[in-house]
């Protein structure tokens, strides 16, 4: 690799990971999506003599954006700022900075995770339902879901199906009542934005409230948009999450399934799923079901896509039927 020649971020990343070694490294691969791991692998394969003293500034480079980001999160960044500065200098610290927020962003209402959902509640409760939207999307899904449950009922449904629904907001936007809820809050927060909102936003909001609210919304939404109900029904459980089911609730799930939407749902499903629910099961079924799934020849994947969501559709029936328990972060334990 020339000296001269400037590296670029995924250049970066592969001598970080090759300087971090096999077994860093493949921890690192895990979090990582299957086009990552491919970029990253290109890029590893690609490099020849690697020096070391490009290993140590690369390495000495992430240590600075990492320790950059840990203060930011102590305190936000005129917290960070002041620290760095401190430690290393003015001109120093204005760099290490600057190579963070190349490669960090910070969302718009960071400095909200330092204040209960109680707080936010009160400062936002009588604001128009857009701007309630707007600020539970940016929200971590838990407080955002908690939030959302102390609202009025006749507004919940209306403010989910805005989130559901809400594409990019000018940044002019979000500035202003981000400045607006930060004054009330007095904390910091940085101008770095990115994109809130949509159908998956909402799904993790939903999975923050108990289950009474979001049946609530769910039904209402059912009636003013059927569409976007029924869309953010089959995002809040798929079949992958059977796992999260007690094992009693697995064994009356599998009492219920057609044994050929079993073998197909079981088709392409991970080595966690199987594990599931073969050991809810007899041994004798057990064994025959994995030797019929490895004899199966050939399937469409629309057909395991539809066994799959036949006992989806399952779970769903034997929840609302109150048969079954998911788990959800708003509800309470049940002993």
């Amino acid at each position: 690799m020339d000296k001269k020649q400037k590296m670029s971020a995924i250049q970066k990343a592969a001598v970080l990971l090759i300087s971090l070694g096999p077994d860093t490294a493949s921890k690192i691969y895990k979090q990582l999506t299957e086009k990552e791991v491919e970029k990253l692998t290109m890029e590893i394969s690609s490099l020849r003599n690697v020096t070391a003293e490009k290993k140590d500034k690369v390495v000495g480079e992430f240590h600075q954006i990492a320790l950059a980001q840990k203060y930011i999160t102590q305190g936000g960044l005129d917290y960070a700022k002041v620290v760095l500065e401190k430690a290393f200098g003015y001109e120093e610290a204005t760099k290490m900075l600057k190579r963070l927020n190349a490669s960090l962003q910070v969302r718009p209402f960071d400095f909200a995770k330092r204040a209960d959902a109680g707080q936010i509640l009160h400062f936002i409760q009588n604001e128009h339902p857009q701007t309630i939207a707007l600020v539970l999307s940016y929200l971590d899904p838990e407080k955002a879901g908690q939030i959302l449950s102390e609202l009025p009922t006749d507004t919940q449904a209306d403010i989910a199906r805005r989130i559901a629904v809400m594409d990019g907001t000018s940044p002019d936007v979000i500035r202003e009542v981000e400045e607006i809820l930060k004054r009330k809050l007095s904390a910091t927060v940085t101008d770095d934005y990115s994109q809130s909102g949509g159908i998956e936003s909402i799904v993790q909001v939903l999975q923050g409230v108990d289950r009474a609210t979001e049946k609530t919304i769910l039904d209402t939404l059912g009636i003013q948009d059927p569409g976007l109900a029924e869309d953010i029904r089959e995002r809040m459980f798929v079949f992958e999450d059977i796992v999260i089911l007690d094992n009693l609730s697995i064994q009356r799930v599998i009492r219920e399934c057609d044994s050929d939407d079993l073998m197909l749902a079981l088709r392409v499903a991970s080595d966690e799923v199987k594990e599931t629910i073969f050991k809810n099961m007899s041994t004798r079924m057990a064994v025959t079901l994995q030797e019929e799934i490895e004899l199966m020849g050939p399937v469409r994947l629309r057909e395991i896509e539809e066994a799959q969501s036949n006992i989806v559709a399952i779970i769903r029936r034997l929840e609302d039927a109150g048969e079954i328990i998911l788990a959800r972060g708003g509800d309470e334990i049940i002993v």
